[in-house]
């Protein structure tokens, strides 16, 4: 019979148990004071961490509200809602010793372009890690109810007759995403330049924060959009527009938001940074679990997180679609993962394909070495080393910091050791 001790929790316990309920469980015995072995106690109790109301923050809203950043040691961790993620960039440049943030639910090609000084004040570099991935999949591109005779699902192309006669008529065709290089707005280029639209000549990309994205497609501000949920199924559950896909459709299994915290915290504060790692690693196997899901939907749904009803956000959360154009698909593998197929470990190779795009929409030069970039603000040590701490047993920890070759829903593939042969496959990109 296998010993669960205070730093192992075997495989073999894992598989018996199945779940990510279970292996929570196992968690809190190995750990049953809220104290964790092998290390030594964190340098801080606090931190001041930010957030978008978008679902892909539980891990941080769950580790506040569950106590587990208690539990590691971070009594004093701070979750604060940021209003848009221009002010998430902003509160990171100041740092929470100045009224700003130490970390944050990010968009993971945020801290690489504060890191290079691309969207900071007088281009100022900002040191930034990555310690974790906070979840896969689940955000969604979706388009006014008047397109929604084209019959445009995943094929972008049933958009480009009716975008043209729009644009002959002398109207713009806005395009919304959240943040200029950010997840939102290279999953909807890519999707548009699958189908044939090129997102630099063909429409207008416009910035609009998530959490206004319904509101301004009601009075007609744009005529497609892409956002992290609850905010795609509250447009569906209003009648305004339609999803046409889901991110996970272009790329099953890949990577979203990060948590990304100042380098210069972290350096301070080692110990705490593994300390806080750990919390949001139980938050991530607790919000895993189906059995949870509805508690955690009422949770988000409070005024001081989302300010939305839980129905929002419980349906996508679960894996059902409604895509508010006469489709409805139900145990699609697509709901938003946290913990299960590593969801939570930071593997560079999808770093480094979130790089090799913003070089393919102009936003990193095409000499940018990929490799070093990455390798300088993924933290996937951390990672390790709390993983480590928490017990979860070696074989559960990816053995390599890549995943190797990805494919996209149009063919393309992405090897992360040869991204040119990528960037080179694509018909559409900036300066083409």
């Amino acid at each position: 019979m296998t010993k669960t001790t205070a730093t192992s929790i075997s495989r073999r316990q894992i598989l018996k148990i199945g779940s990510a309920a279970a292996l929570a469980s196992a968690a809190r015995l190995a750990f049953p004071s809220g104290a964790f072995a092998a290390t030594a106690g964190p340098e801080v109790t606090g931190v001041k961490l930010g957030f978008i109301a978008l679902t892909d923050a539980a891990p941080l809203i769950i580790a506040k509200e569950k106590g587990f950043f208690e539990k590691y040691g971070m009594a004093d961790v701070e979750v604060l809602k940021q209003a848009s993620w221009g002010a998430t960039r902003d509160n990171l440049v100041l740092g929470g010793e100045a009224n700003g943030v130490d970390g944050a639910h990010i968009l993971t090609p945020m801290p690489y372009l504060m890191e290079t000084g691309k969207v900071t004040q007088n281009n100022v570099p900002v040191p930034m890690s990555i310690i974790a991935r906070l979840n896969l999949d689940s955000q969604g591109i979706s388009v006014a109810k008047e397109y929604a005779e084209t019959g445009v699902q995943l094929d972008a192309s049933k958009l480009k007759d009716a975008f043209a006669v729009k644009k002959a008529a002398g109207n713009e065709i806005k395009v919304a995403m959240t943040f200029p290089g950010g997840t939102h707005d290279l999953w909807i280029r890519y999707w548009l330049a699958a189908g044939g639209i090129d997102p630099d000549k063909d429409v207008s990309t416009i910035v609009v924060p998530p959490p206004q994205m319904v509101a301004n497609m009601k009075v007609g501000n744009m005529d497609a959009f892409c956002v992290g949920e609850p905010w795609n199924e509250q447009l569906v559950n209003q009648g305004i527009g339609f999803t046409a896909c889901t991110t996970g459709e272009l790329w099953k299994g890949h990577p979203e938001k990060a948590l990304g915290l100042r380098t210069e915290w972290i350096e301070k504060n080692p110990n705490a940074a593994k300390a806080l790692m750990m919390a949001v690693m139980e938050a991530q196997i607790w919000a895993d679990s189906m059995d949870n899901k509805e508690e955690m939907s009422a949770i988000l749904g409070k005024r001081q997180w989302f300010n939305v009803p839980p129905k929002d956000v419980a349906g996508r959360l679960k894996g059902t679609i409604n895509y508010g154009n006469g489709r409805l698909a139900e145990n699609t593998g697509l709901e938003m993962k946290f913990w299960k197929d590593h969801a939570s470990y930071p593997f560079k190779s999808h770093d480094a394909w979130f790089l090799t795009e913003n070089i393919r929409w102009g936003k990193f030069a095409p000499d940018t070495d990929i490799k070093a970039l990455v390798d300088k603000v993924n933290r996937e040590d951390i990672w390790r080393a709390a993983a480590a701490d928490l017990g979860i047993a070696a074989a559960d920890i990816p053995a390599s910091s890549s995943r190797g070759p990805e494919t996209f829903f149009d063919g393309k593939v992405f090897d992360p050791e040869n991204p040119k042969a990528y960037l080179d496959s694509l018909e559409i990109k900036a300066g083409a």
